[in-house]
């Protein structure tokens, strides 16, 4: 708490341009406790250490000053704070609240960065105007570049260039003193004080014309401009989130107080914002939402040095929710109607219920009577009309004139969901399956167009409705018809106006079925052509005479028809290596006898196509390939009736890290056999053309220890031979 005090009172005489030395004990203790108190305020401020730096650089100040408070791990080792840091500090505007609420704001252009407040819900919702205060660019100044309007009025502290030019080139810097004079070199001292900007320069330009001739003759002009504006002290209280003291630009105004003191709270008025001169004692009202609402700061006064800005409790508040442009919680002008809170909530939301809207209101104490509730519900009910000029036209209906009270809630429904109101659906061959809005007279007709018409292989000659039965009885769920249909209800046309379609079943003519009325709930179900499908395609390729993608003729086509419609094989197809794949299902390779399906044109192995399906028939290669765990892996002429030791014996046989149990042998149809067992006895498969021999490495994991086996048999072998000759004694 003291070091935070040494930092406030550090920070405040560098502002107020008190001695800017604080006793080096002290000073030292507060960098070496509370250090990080300093980082904090320097990072509240929104700058990044490069902004700093080029602040501190554009100040005529060492860019290095702070550097000391801008990480975690430079805090333990600060130096204590010197005439630099506390110079710097100063040029930053950085400031701490002190006991007495006085707060040194930064005298900055535009939008500084401060903590953030929360936003605030009551009820659910956002009181309208209040986020612009709780966001994190929480604290705005006046524009301090420019020139200064006329009516600006002149007070001590003010910096000002005068320039004489013509016959005499001069440029004095003046400063209003504190009793509210001019010290002007070869004119002397001239009152300015509470002077506009305006009767400022018409007064230097008199007085200043009886030293300089030539400004009379108008050979000599004079100018005068502000170059730094003074700073003034003014007060905030009532319903604001800081309140206190501020010092202040003289050009701020009543918003800019608001902005350094955080804004209302959620009890402050936003509507009837008090201004008290401190110096005449007279009172101004502002209104905030026309600034918030249309951005309009007409109404806005510029602050005076002793200025009060007081926020009282708000008024009358009603809450708006449901479909509505801005659903939040408004404060009312004493005139504001139901009218006028839904215009300052920019009207109905698109999906409003624009027929009826209701009001919830607390009854007054006194329209209570015995037996009545507390509580009541005004349902309004609201008229379409097309006029924007007829009294209370609000989005296309008139909203009629009714008085609100402070508490009241003011719901408008949204409309019903597709699922909750009419609606018909439509599925199957179509393409766009929905479910739609229904309407009185709505046709099959018109929902298909809604579906954007039938997708090929439609069958058009009659579709199935779902309708809610008459009866239910007996436990009837829907009622099924059959709705009879043509080919005009196809979306293609010939040039001569002629419905066409894909070959298939035969439709009736255009214009041979009625119309057909839909029903709230219809559910449409467009059938598809009894064994309609779209061609497709299989694939042959490698020793055919013709390889390629080949369509599908029927449902019946087999690989033999496949491999005689690419014109027959080559000469040098190896069938045996043949491999068949099926795309369906991701199956992948099927083992397919392939001659044999050549043989017998009717047996299993000539399996029936399906989309999809491809078939490869290698070439023929006299030739095995031995890899692995072999001495010298190679590639070997396939020799008939040669078994696996013959092959491993032109590999230069095993490797001593060879698994020689999982030796495979990988045949050229993509099949893979490994050694069979039975009993004692193992058999190995032979390689065929096209081959490959894979040999193993043995399993690191899964070596026989043999000095633990031998030690355990050791131990196994004392313990008997214990057990044998205790019992012989």
């Amino acid at each position: 708490m003291r070091a935070a005090a040494l930092c406030v009172a550090v920070v405040l005489a560098t502002a107020t341009g008190a001695s800017a030395q604080v006793p080096s004990a002290e000073a030292r203790q507060l960098s070496r406790e509370n250090p990080d108190l300093v980082r904090q305020r320097l990072l509240q401020s929104g700058l990044s250490e490069r902004q700093i730096r080029d602040r501190l650089r554009a100040s005529g100040l060492s860019p290095d000053a702070l550097d000391q408070f801008f990480s975690y791990d430079s805090l333990e080792a600060a130096s204590p704070f010197d005439s630099n840091a506390m110079t710097a500090l100063e040029a930053l505007g950085i400031g701490v609240q002190t006991a007495d609420g006085f707060e040194v704001v930064p005298v900055e252009a535009g939008m500084q960065l401060r903590g953030a407040r929360r936003e605030i819900l009551v009820n659910g919702l956002p009181i309208f105007g209040l986020d612009v205060f709780t966001r994190a660019s929480s604290l705005f100044q006046p524009l301090l570049s420019g020139p200064v309007p006329d009516s600006y009025l002149i007070g001590p502290g003010d910096q000002l260039v005068l320039i004489i030019t013509g016959e005499v080139e001069l440029a004095h810097e003046l400063v209003v003193t504190r009793e509210g004079f001019l010290l002007v070199p070869d004119v002397g001292r001239i009152s300015v004080a509470n002077l506009t900007m305006a009767d400022l320069r018409i007064l230097l330009r008199d007085r200043l014309a009886d030293s300089y001739s030539g400004i009379t003759r108008g050979t000599t002009s004079v100018d005068v401009t502000i170059t730094e504006l003074r700073t003034i002290q003014i007060y905030v209280t009532g319903e604001v989130a800081q309140a206190g003291a501020y010092q202040l630009a003289s050009v701020a105004t009543v918003t800019n107080a608001l902005y350094a003191a955080g804004g209302p709270t959620v009890l402050g008025s936003l509507r009837e914002i008090k201004l008290r001169r401190g110096r005449s004692g007279d009172e101004v009202s502002l209104d905030l939402y026309p600034y918030l609402l249309d951005g309009d700061v007409s109404g806005d006064v510029i602050l005076e040095q002793g200025d009060v800005v007081f926020v009282p409790l708000r008024g009358r508040q009603v809450q708006l929710r449901g479909s509505v442009g801005r659903p939040a919680l408004y404060e009312l002008d004493a005139d504001d109607d139901l009218i006028d809170v839904l215009s300052e909530a920019q009207g109905f939301a698109p999906e409003a219920n624009r027929q009826r809207m209701t009001i919830h209101r607390v009854v007054r104490p006194s329209d209570r009577g015995p037996g009545s509730s507390d509580r009541i519900a005004i349902d309004l009910g609201l008229t379409p009309s097309k006029d924007p000029g007829e009294p209370g036209h609000v989005g296309g209906v008139l909203i009629p004139p009714v008085g609100l009270q402070d508490g009241d809630s003011i719901v408008v429904d949204q409309v019903a969901d597709l699922r909750d109101s009419y609606y018909v659906s439509i599925v199957g061959m179509v393409s766009a399956p929905d479910t739609l809005p229904w309407r009185e007279g709505m046709t099959l007709r018109d929902l298909m167009l809604l579906a954007r018409g039938p997708t090929v292989g439609a069958d058009l000659r009659e579709a199935q409705v779902s309708r809610l039965p008459d009866e239910r009885r007996l436990g009837e769920l829907a009622d099924a018809l059959m709705v009879p249909l043509d080919s005009s209800y196809l979306s293609q046309r010939t040039p001569d106006g002629q419905y066409v379609g894909p070959p298939g079943v035969a439709f009736p003519p255009a214009g041979t079925s009625p119309e057909f009325i839909l029903q709230p709930f219809d559910q449409v179900l467009i059938l598809r052509q009894p064994e309609f499908e779209m061609p497709q395609s299989v694939e042959i390729t490698g020793e055919v005479s013709v390889p390629g993608d080949y369509t599908l003729l029927t449902k019946n086509d087999r690989v033999a028809d496949l491999i005689a419609r690419a014109n027959g094989l080559l000469d040098t197809a190896y069938l045996e290596g043949a491999r068949f794949f099926r795309q369906q299902d991701d199956l992948g390779r099927i083992n397919v006898d392939i001659p044999t399906a050549l043989d017998d044109r009717t047996g299993e192995a000539n399996i029936i196509l399906q989309p999809g399906d491809s078939l490869h028939i290698p070439e023929y290669s006299p030739t095995v390939v031995i890899e692995g765990a072999v001495n010298s892996p190679v590639t070997v002429l396939f020799r008939e009736g040669a078994d696996l030791n013959y092959y491993l014996a032109n590999a230069g046989g095993y490797r001593n890290d060879a698994d020689k149990g999982r030796v495979s042998v990988r045949y050229a149809d993509g099949l893979a056999r490994t050694r069979s067992k039975f009993l004692f006895w193992s058999s190995y498969p032979a390689p065929g053309p096209g081959s490959v021999v894979s040999v193993p490495l043995k399993d690191p994991l899964n070596r026989l220890d043999t000095i633990g086996l031998v030690t355990n048999l050791v131990g196994i072998l004392s313990s008997l031979t214990t057990v044998i000759l205790v019992l012989v004694r």
